[in-house]
């Protein structure tokens, strides 16, 4: 545990001075590497290294292909962009070599301004790259909207792929992709037979490639997909169309290098921009995906026993986001002065580096050698790759960066009509033009969105409704004056928010409002979406029902996505994930169980997936000023998850910081006084079931037993299964509770057990155990007896009739207690049974009648809202 721990040391100011140097990461950033070490190679990298080789070749002369490039300058960014960016950029598995988005860019670049000036804008792109790099801006660039993000890449793919599309049948593209899309028809009018074949024939092995069955698809797949198909159409184009087009690599010595640019000083910086702009969103975006890909990679070997002779594989840093920018700016700047094809990450080799095991930057780096080799070794056997298979390969790289993937989530998110923009005007105008216009629509919708607000009265007998749907800004500030304005002086009136945001204007327009009512004598209430009641402020709450429990279920998300952070009143909630809901805890304004009783509210949930719980307040506060009458405080930044050990570590110092404060008072008067606690609470083990938020209860309320399916041995049992029975007899006549609860939950493994297997192996805990469980099952089973149900509709299955069956069996074991048998007897004792459906969310009592024993008919009957006491629940069943 110390080991996860970090240590505080005393430093004094100059040391504390140095820490924030520039030699130190931010918290988000992983620590620099060590100096000095040996750049080692393992065995896993150098495998993976080769399988990154083959696919790299083919893929940077088809992308030199596709730009009308000189075709060994994608052999020279290729190189330089394994050797170069592997070893200086920031995320070690990334690999990095010709840019597939600067496709379209770089080929009306060498159009506009030939190859030579082309190169001296890649190192001028280079360069800004630097200094972006340097000043931290890598971050920054990650918060341009997703939807526009892969916009871009997306309208790029269809360029890509219409221009492939012409090379493929056997023609040359246009100069823009509405040339090629108008073209296409001439083209296949004047169709040749053999390109299409082989551009057909490597388009059908790459799809079918990673499919092959059997145990000889497992080896072959070995081989990468884009490798065999090149390799495979190139063997049959020999043999089938010796005649048709193929790589043509001129020597070396003819290698054209980079010259000074010529042409407008603003048209240069523009396109510099452009470059930039496109390499630097790829490569971060790879980078991230990478991080993704390493994580589900450590997942699924953790989950994997190890092999003894396999060492383990040591961890992967996160990537450095602003060095992997500075990393690749040097490459394109050495890629441009050696004449090579702009630079950045990829994701298809970045995947295949992950996949085939690498453990670190030596992978990338050798990846590079081979290319640098193969340009001087292999001239031969390249010029024998015909133009049609390259054009296909790439072709299919188009396409995949289209990604149904995200066009699913942008939609989810309501952001499609600005990715339909952006892809739309990076088809039809340009790179630049077309983030333009996604930023512009993005910008529209968001004010569309922040002005629409919709606001209505109902009128319910006395008692005025006001619905305000939407966002409350100073636009909706005049309807919003005029629609309270004619509700009548002093009246109640309920407003419900339906909305996230509220800025100064509209606060203060409730605020005098909501004043102006209340000193005329009427009542004002303001609710959620939900309908729940929204906080008044902590000063008026007492100071024994702070809230202490913030609670979130952060195991439902193991997927390494970042995750929000929810503060309440300066508690926080841990960082989970996934759609689900928040719990924002607040005073409650009736009597509870104890003092730590709470009211929970739903927060509401962002279309991102993220919950977006507002201080105090349910789904509708406004995130910019709270609610009239609540207050307010800021919600931080998110953290990232953490498991394990280091999951532990976080929630205790979570606690620690948030929560120790507000509960030290109290637990320091439980412990002066001593616990005294009202319940004995017997329940499953079962991770689910939080005792303290079904029950709205805090310190000192219940005394808790868990075990593995709720289980109360009766007296007499074999020796072992005494803890239950000295829990219950310290509960009963030390602590002096009032009453026991037995509480099963839906889902329950114990009672799967119970229902699926035999109890064969007697000699295993388990079933030395669930044996207490079976008169539960005999009580199911007999005939003699009626079924407990729940009230409203029968059990869902046989589980589940379980599951309510051995709640009432447990407290028939209860009542053969000596001691539960003598409070019963005094009166100073009750039975509860109980049930949670984990599903619903939703809490069953047993009849009052089936607890105390007394009656025949076992009836779980459900607890609402309105029954904060439960003794409805218990009268209405009695009846």
């Amino acid at each position: 545990m110390s080991a996860c721990v970090p240590t505080r040391h005393d430093h004094t100011s100059r040391s504390w001075r140095q820490s924030n140097g520039p030699g130190i990461k931010r918290p988000h950033s992983p620590p620099p590497p060590r100096r000095g070490g040996r750049f080692r190679i393992a065995g896993a990298d150098l495998s993976a290294s080769i399988t990154v080789f083959l696919i790299a070749v083919p893929m940077s002369l088809g992308l030199a292909v596709a730009m009308d490039a000189p075709l060994e300058a994608g052999l020279v960014s290729a190189a330089v962009g394994g050797i170069v960016a592997g070893l200086l950029g920031g995320t070690p598995l990334q690999v990095s070599g010709p840019s597939a988005g600067l496709t379209v860019v770089t080929a009306e670049l060498i159009q506009i301004y030939g190859w030579r000036t082309t190169c001296a804008i890649t190192i001028g792109a280079g360069l800004l790259q630097i200094l972006l790099g340097a000043v931290r801006a890598a971050r920054s660039a990650l918060a341009v909207s997703p939807a526009i993000v892969h916009g871009t890449l997306a309208g790029i793919g269809v360029a890509i792929a219409l221009a492939q599309l012409h090379i493929v049948l056997g023609g040359s593209p246009q100069s823009s992709a509405v040339g090629n899309a108008l073209a296409l028809p001439a083209q296949l009018d004047r169709l040749s037979p053999a390109a299409p074949l082989v551009g057909g024939l490597t388009i059908a092995i790459l799809m079918a490639w990673p499919r092959l069955p059997g145990r000889i698809g497992r080896a072959v797949r070995r081989i990468p997909a884009a490798l065999a198909s090149v390799a495979i159409a190139t063997a049959m184009a020999a043999v089938a169309a010796p005649g048709i087009a193929r790589v043509d690599l001129p020597s070396w010595r003819s290698h054209a290098l980079p010259e000074l640019p010529q042409g407008p000083v603003l048209a240069l910086a523009t396109t510099v921009f452009t470059v930039t702009l496109v390499a630097s969103l790829e490569s971060l975006l790879a980078a991230v995906a990478v991080d993704k890909l390493t994580t589900d990679r450590a997942g699924r070997q953790s989950a994997e026993p190890p092999a003894p002779a396999v060492p383990a594989a040591p961890p992967v840093r996160r990537s450095d986001l602003d060095r992997e920018l500075r990393g690749q700016g040097i490459s394109n700047v050495l890629s441009g002065l050696l004449g090579g094809l702009p630079v950045s990450g990829g994701a298809v080799r970045s995947s295949a580096n992950v996949r085939a095991g690498a453990t670190g930057r030596a992978s990338t780096v050798l990846h590079g050698v081979w290319v640098l080799l193969a340009a001087g070794l292999l001239v031969a056997a390249l010029k024998w790759i015909p133009l049609a298979s390259l054009a296909a390969l790439v072709m299919m790289v188009g396409i995949q960066m289209v990604s149904f993937a995200h066009i699913r989530n942008v939609h989810k998110h309501r952001e499609f009509p600005v990715y339909g923009a952006t892809i739309t005007g990076v088809v039809l105008f340009g790179v630049l033009k077309g983030v333009v216009i996604g930023i512009a629509v993005a910008v529209v919708i968001a004010l569309h969105r922040l002005a629409r607000t919709r606001i209505t009265v109902t009128d319910q007998g006395g008692q005025h409704l006001v619905v305000v749907r939407g966002q409350l800004t100073f636009l909706a500030v005049p309807r919003l004056s005029r629609t309270l304005g004619r509700l009548p002086q002093g009246g109640d009136a309920v407003v419900e928010l339906d909305g996230f945001f509220m800025d100064h204007a509209a606060y203060e327009t409730i605020q005098d409002w909501s004043n102006a009512q209340t000193s005329q004598g009427g009542r004002v209430v303001f609710t959620g979406r939900s309908g729940g009641r929204i906080a008044e402020p902590a000063s008026a709450a007492h100071s024994c029902c702070r809230p202490w429990t913030p609670w979130r279920n952060h195991h439902c998300h193991d997927r390494p996505e970042p995750a929000s952070v929810h503060h309440d009143r300066g508690t926080r909630a841990d960082a989970g994930g996934g759609e689900h809901h928040a719990s924002a805890t607040r005073p409650s304004p009736g009597p509870g169980p104890g003092p730590g009783t709470t009211e929970t509210t739903a927060a509401d949930t962002m279309t991102d997936g993220t919950s977006n719980a507002a201080p105090t307040t349910s789904a509708a506060a406004p995130a910019a000023e709270p609610v009239p009458g609540t207050p307010s405080s800021p919600t931080p930044p998110a953290a990232p998850r953490r498991t394990g050990a280091h999951r532990l570590v976080s929630g205790l110092s979570s606690f620690q910081r948030n929560t120790a404060p507000l509960v030290r008072e109290e637990l320091a008067r439980l412990a002066r006084e001593g616990q005294r606690p009202s319940q004995l609470f017997i329940t499953c083990a079962d991770s689910r079931l939080v005792t303290s938020m079904i029950t709205a209860s805090g310190p000192g309320d219940l005394f808790t037993v868990r075990n593995v399916g709720n289980l109360v041995p009766p007296p007499g049992a074999e020796a072992g299964d005494d803890s239950v029975g000295a829990a219950i007899e310290y509960a009963v006549e030390v602590l002096q509770v009032e009453s026991i609860t037995v509480c099963g939950h839906s889902g329950c493994g114990a009672m799967h057990a119970l229902l699926g297997a035999k109890p064969d192996n007697s000699q295993t805990s388990l079933w030395r155990w669930l044996r207490h469980g079976l008169p539960s099952l005999e009580r199911m089973t007999s005939r003699h007896r009626a079924w407990a149900r729940i009230s409203g509709r029968l059990p869902a299955d046989a589980v589940e009739q379980l599951c309510l069956t051995n709640v009432v069996q447990q407290l028939d074991h209860l009542r053969a207690h000596e001691s539960v048998a003598r409070r019963l007897a005094e009166g100073t004792l009750q039975l509860h049974g109980m049930y949670f459906h984990v599903g619903e969310a939703q809490a069953y009592l047993l009849t009052e009648g089936a607890s105390a024993g007394t009656c025949l008919d076992e009836v779980f009957d459900h607890v609402g809202p309105g029954d904060p006491s439960g003794s409805g629940v218990l009268e209405r069943t009695s009846a």
